[in-house]
């Protein structure tokens, strides 16, 4: 039976709305969606191709028994510990890497050389001070006293720079396990003077010293599948990679410190008055902060401190990467009991008087705030406490923090120091999840850490208060970088080293990419999954890149490899330009004319033989369609003539078209059609966002996603049909893609006022009174 279609036929008039400019001068076959294939590493057994850790997946195990002594008199910190080393590895190892980082402050250490200086006006004594590496850091640096086996026999060692090589007098075999012991000491650095996490700052108002001990112990290093070794060597920027481990610490310090550290305080019943192990009790239990060692408490023991005496708080901290803490008499404590999941979590902050008026009110409610809402994207928080404490800057560290926020000297503060120190302990805190539980390279990828903690920290603050002032996360904060010449820009994926502007490429740029994900690309219902996937894969592990990119897209079903490529591997911005507008309406065809006519087609000529063809021809090979002529193709091997071919080709134009009638019409007399040419200027495909503002004063929003960019990666042309009339059409309204040229995507175009035309409009009485306001204030 034959089946005849028919089509309906339109006359279309329209009217063309042009930016004028000029189309993408790359070529319309790119690679932007090819997938990433051999850039990333093929997965085994040990890493699977889900991302998930492989069935022989292995790691290290490192566990540490440490006993310190803080000498506050001579600043020096002495120590010595065992170490527990387990090679849960299938190689054979002859020698281990231990990692020296306050040799970062040895002042012939390399990495003080081989940044470049320059002199800023105005010239400060710090500024000359670092110049002068030789003089500043004299005396600094890790003293190694003794390496030896557990039996007390010494071992050889070599150090190099932050570096250092235990040569094992018989190799390591898999699944055995090597205790060694060193003794160590170093002078405690000034670090508001030469830099550094850990160190010690000096109060002049009343003498005394608030300490921060942070990288202070000879580590190990981490041996993994993909990496071997991991010694490349630490110069203050890239952070840290560390195996797990159980801690038993011992610190003696002067008597009337306090010290907050990793893990869990064995002996406070020996380090703490009777009133205030009663306050610790109750703060277990309390909904709000409980003073354990109160403002006049601290006071006090600051005029008069105690140099003689001393006392040792011992700590216990199991499955972490890493054990740092404070010591100070100027410490005021608060601590309060959470709830999370079957378990009760401490949190706590630790700070100086004049830090009172901000620390008191907001930072141990900060810190359970964090821990609650972490927990609901990641995993559960596993550890006992989390602490906060105040030291005039910001690093993390299992279950223990270093931030800032201090208040002016009669106790007032602004909103910026306040939103400030909210930001850091939320960020330092969420630490504890990335890269503490969630244990990736720092050394080697900083955006693995704090790309995604920076992504978190946005979702805990806009729960604190949605009109929370966060500086990252909206992707229109990241457009000032993407402007930046491609001189200045670097992949997400360059190495922590190497990265020039850091905080945009390691904090900002990956945490944008992330809330795009999340908010634009994949919706939250998947990339809440997936991210919370990843997060549970991989806690207490040591998770690479690929990881992750293969984790979101195994859990979430959505191919991302156009993604990773336009945000983590390549440095296009995302410039997508509403080039032009093109209106139609319809009006009622009348009766097509049908018309028959013969189509002259010249017949094919025979097609272009390789050299293979050729040389089988000459050699007279016996080909099958020769031989079974039933497989032969009519057109070609009977060579019909011009005639037969014109015979076949006979058709009636038009044979599809017919006109419509009234009542089929009526179906369509009264869409708007409207055809909208979409250009990539900036490289980056992206989804394309369009609203539409109508003449009756409602609007719409259509989203198409990157997709629409795969068979033209610079030029788009779309046909929308709408039901109203349509005033104005607007790219990317909410501003999430991270467009750096607003200006393209408007219809009608519209033009951006600068300041001068603010100030022009002003005088010339064309705004309203909220801008004579503005301008007001601003001279103010």
């Amino acid at each position: 039976m034959k089946k005849i279609f028919t089509y309906c036929a339109f006359l279309i008039t329209g009217i063309s709305f042009s930016q004028n400019i000029q189309n993408n001068p790359k070529s319309n076959h790119g690679n932007k969606f090819e997938q990433l294939g051999t850039i990333l590493p093929t997965p085994n057994t040990y890493r699977a191709a889900s991302g998930a850790p492989g069935s022989e997946y292995w790691q290290q195990r490192a566990d540490y028994d440490i006993d310190a002594f803080l000498n506050e008199k001579e600043l020096r910190l002495e120590g010595s510990e065992q170490i527990t080393y387990y090679n849960n590895s299938p190689d054979v190892l002859s020698y281990l890497w231990l990692q020296l980082d306050e040799n970062e402050h040895n002042p012939n250490g390399e990495s003080n050389y081989f940044n470049s200086s320059k002199v800023n006006q105005p010239v400060t004594d710090i500024q000359l001070d670092v110049l002068d590496p030789k003089k500043q850091l004299k005396d600094h640096g890790v003293n190694i006293l003794s390496v030896t086996d557990a039996n007390g026999k010494g071992l050889s060692y070599t150090v190099n720079y932050t570096m250092m090589r235990i040569d094992l007098p018989v190799p390591l075999k898999p699944k055995q396990q090597y205790i060694f012991k060193i003794k160590w000491n170093y002078k405690i650095p000034e670090r508001m003077k030469v830099g550094g996490r850990g160190g010690f700052e000096y109060f002049e108002g009343d003498g005394n010293s608030l300490f921060t001990i942070t990288q202070w112990y000879p580590r190990m290093c981490v041996y993994n599948d993909y990496g071997g070794w991991n010694n490349k060597q630490f110069t203050g920027r890239g952070e840290f990679a560390l195996a797990f481990g159980n801690f038993k610490v011992k610190m003696k310090v002067p008597a009337d410190h306090v010290v907050s550290a990793t893990g869990v305080c064995a002996n406070y019943a020996e380090v703490l008055s009777p009133e205030q192990l009663s306050r610790w009790t109750k703060s277990q239990t309390s909904d709000k902060p409980v003073e354990i060692v109160t403002l006049e408490e601290a006071k006090t023991k600051e005029k008069n401190p105690d140099h003689t005496n001393f006392k040792t708080w011992i700590y216990n901290a199991e499955n972490v990467r890493d054990f740092a803490w404070g010591s100070s008499r100027k410490f005021i404590w608060d601590a309060m009991g959470i709830k999370q999941s079957d378990k009760n979590v401490m949190c706590m902050s630790y700070y100086a008087k004049e830090a009172y008026g901000l620390y008191n009110k907001y930072s141990t409610k900060a810190v359970a705030h964090t821990i609650r809402t972490y927990s609901k994207y990641t995993i559960d928080y596993p550890y006992p406490t989390a602490i906060s404490v105040e030291a005039a800057n910001g690093m993390e560290y299992p279950m223990i923090c270093f931030n800032y926020g201090r208040t002016e000297a009669d106790g007032t503060y602004t909103e910026k120091t306040k939103y400030g120190m909210l930001g850091v302990i939320i960020h330092e805190v969420g630490h504890n999840f990335f890269p503490m539980i969630v244990n990736s390279d720092e050394r080697q990828w900083s955006w693995m850490d704090e790309g995604l903690n920076t992504f978190c920290q946005f979702l805990t603050e806009q729960e604190f208060d949605n009109n929370y002032p966060s500086a990252r996360g909206p992707a229109y904060k990241i457009v000032d970088y993407m402007k930046l010449s491609k001189d200045q820009l670097e992949p997400i994926m360059t190495n922590s080293e190497n990265i020039n502007n850091f905080g945009a490429n390691a904090y900002g740029k990956p945490c944008t990419a992330l809330n795009i994900l999340r908010e634009t690309v994949m919706g939250r219902q998947l990339f809440d999954f997936a991210f919370k996937q990843y997060s549970q894969r991989w806690a207490f592990k040591h998770p690479t890149p690929a990881d992750f990119f293969r984790t979101m897209e195994d859990a979430s079903g959505v191919d991302l490899d156009w993604f990773w490529r336009a945000w983590f591997y390549d440095t296009d911005p995302v410039d997508i330009s509403l080039d032009s507008v093109n209106a139609f309406t319809l009006t009622k065809a009348k009766e097509v004319e049908r018309k028959e006519e013969s189509v002259k087609v010249t017949r094919p000529d025979a097609p272009f033989e390789h050299i293979s063809q050729v040389r089988n021809r000459e050699s007279g090979m016996k080909f099958l369609v020769n031989i079974d002529t039933t497989l032969r193709d009519y057109y070609f091997y009977n060579k019909p003539t011009e005639e037969d071919y014109n015979t076949k080709m006979i058709r009636d134009k038009n044979a599809k078209l017919s006109a419509m009638t009234e009542d089929e019409f009526k179906k369509y007399e009264n869409n708007y059609y409207y055809e909208l040419v979409f250009l990539n200027k900036g490289g980056a495909v992206m989804p394309v966002i369009v609203q539409w503002n109508y003449t009756d004063g409602t609007s719409e929003i259509d989203r198409m996603s990157a997709y629409i960019w795969r068979k033209d990666e610079n030029k788009v042309v779309k046909t929308f049909v709408k039901y109203k009339e349509v005033k104005s059409v607007v790219l990317d309204p909410f501003r999430e893609t991270a467009d750096i040229n607003e200006s393209n995507n408007n219809w009608p175009k519209m033009e951006s006022k600068s300041r001068f035309d603010i100030y022009k409009s002003k005088r010339t009485g064309r705004f309203d009174t909220n801008d004579v306001n503005y301008m007001q204030k601003s001279k103010k």
